[in-house]
């Protein structure tokens, strides 16, 4: 099979799932706050890495039977289930904006880390140390971009967000 057809389910969510959560929940997924320094070229590495990785599993093929490859089966299920989850639950913040419920309680950035796990469970499906190397690439481009997240919402939501950040953490 085509590593491609791999990225279809999160392509799915991401703008599908969102498009029926509604117009808001399109607006807040495609934003990006403003970025400071290092956190400009993170926002630039971070899109074309992730355009590298699309374009490398049109070249790749996933392989089955392997330990690698069932790892990579069970980060790619979990990952794409968790990135439901987690978009689902974005798409229902408080009444300030503010996203705190569903897997929100347990991690700040539920969909970055789902993507994590999903791109992660395709690499090993497909064997591609390539895909593995754009992959870390990404993740640390991702941290970037998060800290200016958290920046802006520290501007947006004040104390409230302070507080969450306190109880929950970053990633898991």
């Amino acid at each position: 099979m085509n590593g491609f057809i791999l990225v279809l389910p999160i392509l799915i969510i991401r703008y599908g799932v969102t498009a029926l959560l509604g117009r808001e929940a399109l607006r807040r997924t495609a934003f990006f706050p403003p970025a400071h320094g290092v956190e400009k070229i993170a926002h630039w590495v971070y899109q074309l890495s992730f355009l590298a990785l699309l374009a490398l599993l049109i070249f790749t093929k996933a392989s089955w039977g392997t330990p690698p490859a069932y790892a990579g089966l069970g980060l790619y299920i979990a990952g794409t289930f968790l990135y439901l989850l987690s978009i689902l639950h974005f798409g229902q913040p408080d009444c300030e904006g503010l996203n705190t419920g569903g897997l929100y309680r347990v991690s700040r950035n539920p969909q970055y880390t789902a993507f994590f796990l999903y791109f992660l469970g395709i690499a090993l499906l497909t064997g591609s140390w390539l895909a593995l190397l754009v992959l870390m690439i990404f993740q640390v481009s991702v941290h970037f971009l998060i800290l200016s997240e958290e920046r802006w919402c520290i501007e947006r939501f004040g104390a409230a967000y302070t507080d969450y950040m306190r109880r929950v953490r970053r990633y898991l």
